[in-house]
């Protein structure tokens, strides 16, 4: 019997994610939470799944198991507990360090082990584990968006699963001996080309399903440690213990040289073309503008003073268009209402510093619409990175269900926009076109007017 999704050729690990995902969600094939979209999928049928893990030979000769958070994955970290073996469980997006082993309550019994297995035991009943422990993982039990008989895996495209095994290859708590094991419903079996399979990403030794069990024979290696290439400086702010990884291999003399970082100048190519006429200043522009663009770029001295003016004296009836954007704030570190700001997070935080970043004289616009309400940033920039579109800036307007891709040159736009077409998040098809000013004018319809009004910000921070 065949995959029930069919993969196309040419088929990019994005395209197989949302297939997968839109499959699953028109089938009601999942559990809480939905939509599965961005996410390892809660399948029906996962605990039936979980419970073949220790119906295996190689669970049998086991003594320490590492099994991801996921919500489906919850059957096996209880079914370990159950076994009496040491249970790994990776802190959540490694905030505060690689993983935790959960210690249940002295006598526990299957109730308590159950609450140990779930999200909040492993907050209550863990104790950390450092990246100088001694450890010696024997099986990993990792969830999957897809994965292919021949062991090759999907996830949801953040990276944990291949970090994580990376960061424990580089501690020594893998080897080859090590059985990386994977549960997933049967229709996420899907035909995966092997091109798409890197270096770094985390192949697998078995395939757990409600009705089947298979054994790969994946006969790719499996990382060796952290290929810092891949990672920027933007991801080791996020992730601490990276940093604190790289600087104990720093020690030992290796390459820890990192890659760039996404939207950064890329070197050899043109940074800009010459003889370009920069367009005019629009409304988006102007949402665009933050403090750090003010001090990079001289303008004239009466615009000048116009940005020092209150914002309600700024009224959008004198015509100029400009409007504040979203998370733009004043040196002092006040909006432009002059109320004082909430603390930002980080997917906040992040968006503004990329906003910051000088631009080139002229750019192409690509307006982003139809971001569903919850969207983080983090989680847009790697749908952006899964289909290599690599804007010099991403403005954010989370709010306003929106957000704005700059690129130097208009092939760079047109690439992005065939690259963004289909693109779903949460279940939500987003829009990808080019922003106004770069269409000609107003649309069919509108006066210019409304459009100023549709673009205006509603974000209390503006």
């Amino acid at each position: 019997m065949g995959p029930d999704i069919k993969i196309n050729p040419g088929a990019s690990k994005w395209d197989i994610r949302q297939k997968v995902w839109d499959y699953i969600e028109e089938n009601n094939l999942a559990n809480f939470p939905r939509p599965v979209h961005n996410r390892i999928p809660n399948f029906k049928g996962a605990f039936t799944a979980c419970a073949k893990v220790c119906e295996l030979q190689v669970f049998t000769q086991t003594a320490e198991v590492k099994v991801d958070p996921d919500k489906p994955l919850e059957g096996a970290r209880l079914g370990v507990l159950q076994a009496q073996k040491t249970l790994l469980v990776p802190t959540p997006r490694l905030r505060t360090g690689l993983f935790n082993k959960i210690v249940p309550p002295q006598g526990a019994s299957k109730e308590q082990l159950r609450i140990c297995s779930s999200s909040q035991g492993v907050k209550e009943f863990s104790v950390p584990v450092g990246l100088d422990a001694k450890v010696k993982v024997d099986l990993v039990v990792v969830g999957s968006v897809a994965v292919s008989e021949k062991g090759f895996r999907i996830g949801k495209g953040e990276g944990y699963a291949d970090m994580e095994y990376g960061m424990m290859a580089s501690m020594g708590a893998v080897s080859e001996s090590t059985v990386v094991i994977t549960i997933v419903h049967d229709c996420q079996v899907v035909d995966i080309p092997e091109e798409l399979i890197e270096h770094h990403d985390l192949t697998v030794d078995y395939i757990l399903t409600p009705t089947r069990v298979m054994k790969t024979n994946c006969l790719l290696p499996k990382p060796q440690g952290i290929i810092w290439t891949k990672l920027d400086t933007e991801k080791l702010e996020k992730i601490p213990i990276l940093k604190k990884l790289r600087a104990l291999e720093e020690q030992l003399g290796k390459d820890v040289t990192l890659g760039v970082q996404p939207g950064a100048a890329q070197p050899g190519l043109p940074k800009q073309q010459d003889k370009q006429t920069p367009r005019q200043s629009t409304q988006q522009d102007a949402e665009r503008v933050s403090p750090q663009d003010c001090k990079q770029e001289k303008r004239p001295e009466r615009e000048q003073k116009a940005r020092l003016r209150p914002a309600r004296v700024r009224k959008e009836s004198r015509g100029d268009g400009r409007g504040g954007g979203e998370g733009e704030i004043s040196e002092k570190g006040k909006g432009r209402s002059g109320g004082n700001l909430k603390e930002k997070g980080p997917d906040e935080q992040e968006s503004e510093v990329m906003s910051q970043r000088k631009l080139p004289p002229t750019v192409t616009t690509v307006y982003l619409g139809g971001i569903p309400a919850g969207l983080r940033v983090s989680e847009l920039k790697t749908a952006l990175r899964e289909r290599e579109v690599a804007p010099v800036r991403l403005t954010w307007q989370g709010a306003q269900h929106r957000a704005f891709l700059d690129y130097s040159d208009p092939q760079g736009a047109e690439k992005a926009l065939k690259a963004l077409q289909g693109l779903s998040l949460n279940g939500h098809n987003l829009l990808a076109e080019l922003a106004k000013s770069q269409r000609g004018g107003k649309r069919s319809g509108q006066s210019n007017k409304r459009l100023r009004a549709s673009a205006a910000p509603t974000s209390k921070t503006a």
